[in-house]
C-alpha cells in the first residue's frame, strides 16, 4: 500500500490543502498530519490523520519535535509523496522527505501574492522539493504556477434582502487577538441584527457580545451559507470557506504594526481577491455598513475546476 502524505498547519494551510488535494492526480490513499483543532476534526472527518504537536508560526523548537514525530512515518516505506501548504509544518516534514528520496511538493499559500513566505524561502533551498505558488505572475525559476484554490469562482449582482443575519469570524489563532475590528463592528452593526461572532483569541471582555473563540466548521459553513454578509479578517482559510458558500466577503485585514500578525500578508490576499471581484476590502477604520450592503449585493458562483498536477518526475 502507497500513501501520500498530506502535512499542513491548522487554520488556513489546512483548508488550502484539502481543497486542493481533490484536484491532485493521485490514486494512493491519503494520510494526513496537522495540529488537532475543532476545525480540523470536523474538516478531516473520515480522513486517516495522524495529529501533530502544536505548530505555531515560527517556532523553531516546534518544528524540530514535529519534525521527529514525522520520521517514523517517512521510514515506514508506505509514503511515496509528501504535500504541504505550510507554514512550519512543511519545514519540518520537506526537507527530510526529500533527502530520503520521497516525492516532495511545496504549494506557497494563496496568501502570498507579492513572494514567498519564510517556509517557502527555506524548503527552496532543498533542491528536490518541487516548489508552487497560487498566482501565475509569481512563477519564476524552480516556482511554478499550476493552478490556485481560487481558480473557477466568480462573482455577479444579487438582490439584498438587507443586513440583518451577519456573521462575524476572527479565525483560530492562538497568539494574535484582533481587538480593534471587534469594537468597531460594535459601534456600526445595525441593532437587533442576528450575529454570530466567532472571535478566535481575540479578547471580547467589555463588548456585551455572544463571543464564541470557536465554532465548529459544520455549524460555521452552515451559518455563512444563511447569512446575509460575512465580516472577516482576511485570512485565507476563511475567504475560501466564504466564497465556497457563495457569499462575498468584507475582508479587514490583520495589521502588523498593531501586533495583529507576523507580518502584513493578509494585505495582499484581501486586495488580490478584491481586484478579481471576490472580496469587498477595508481597513479597520474605514469600514461602513456601505461596505456590507456592497458585499450583501452580490453572489458567488464556480465553474468546475482544473487538476492541480504535480510533478513527480
Amino acid at each position: 500500500m502507497t500513501r501520500t502524505l498530506l502535512v499542513a498547519n491548522d487554520g488556513g494551510h489546512v483548508a488550502q490543502l484539502h481543497e486542493l488535494a481533490n484536484r491532485f492526480d493521485a490514486s494512493e490513499q491519503r494520510l494526513w498530519a496537522t495540529v488537532q483543532t475543532e476545525q480540523t476534526e470536523s474538516l478531516l472527518a473520515g480522513e486517516e490523520v495522524v495529529w501533530m504537536g502544536s505548530a505555531p508560526t515560527r517556532d523553531w523548537r516546534a518544528a524540530l519535535r514535529n519534525a521527529r514525530a514525522l520520521t517514523s512515518i517517512l521510514a515506514d516505506g508506505s509514503i511515496c509523496r509528501v504535500v504541504s501548504t505550510g507554514s512550519s509544518l512543511a519545514v519540518s516534514a520537506l526537507p527530510q522527505a526529500a533527502l530520503r528520496g520521497i516525492s516532495a511538493h511545496y504549494i506557497e499559500s494563496v496568501t502570498r501574492t507579492d513572494g514567498v513566505s519564510v517556509s517557502g524561502r527555506i524548503v527552496s533551498t532543498i533542491p528536490r522539493v518541487k516548489l508552487y505558488v497560487q498566482w501565475p505572475h509569481l512563477a519564476r525559476r524552480r516556482w511554478r504556477y499550476q493552478g490556485s484554490v481560487i481558480d473557477g469562482f466568480h462573482s455577479e449582482a444579487n438582490a439584498s434582502a438587507g443586513v440583518r443575519r451577519i456573521v462575524v469570524s476572527l479565525g483560530t489563532s492562538a497568539k494574535y487577538g484582533f481587538r480593534r475590528l471587534l469594537e468597531r463592528l460594535v459601534l456600526l452593526l445595525p441593532p437587533g441584527a442576528d450575529i454570530l461572532w466567532q472571535t478566535g483569541s481575540t479578547d471580547a471582555s467589555g463588548l456585551r457580545i455572544a463571543a464564541r473563540p470557536t465554532v465548529p466548521a459544520h455549524e460555521l459553513s452552515e451559518a455563512i451559507r444563511d447569512a446575509d454578509v460575512v465580516v472577516a479578517h482576511a485570512g485565507a482559510g476563511i475567504a475560501l470557506t466564504i466564497l465556497s458558500a457563495g457569499k462575498v466577503p468584507v475582508l479587514v485585514p490583520r495589521l502588523a504594526r498593531h501586533g495583529e500578525h507576523v507580518d502584513d500578508h493578509q494585505e495582499q490576499i484581501a486586495r488580490q481577491l478584491e481586484r478579481s471581484g471576490l472580496a469587498v476590502v477595508s481597513s479597520v477604520d474605514d469600514l461602513s455598513i456601505g461596505h456590507l450592503e456592497l458585499a450583501a449585493g452580490q453572489r458567488v458562483r464556480r465553474s468546475p475546476t482544473e487538476r492541480f498536477r504535480l510533478d513527480d518526475s
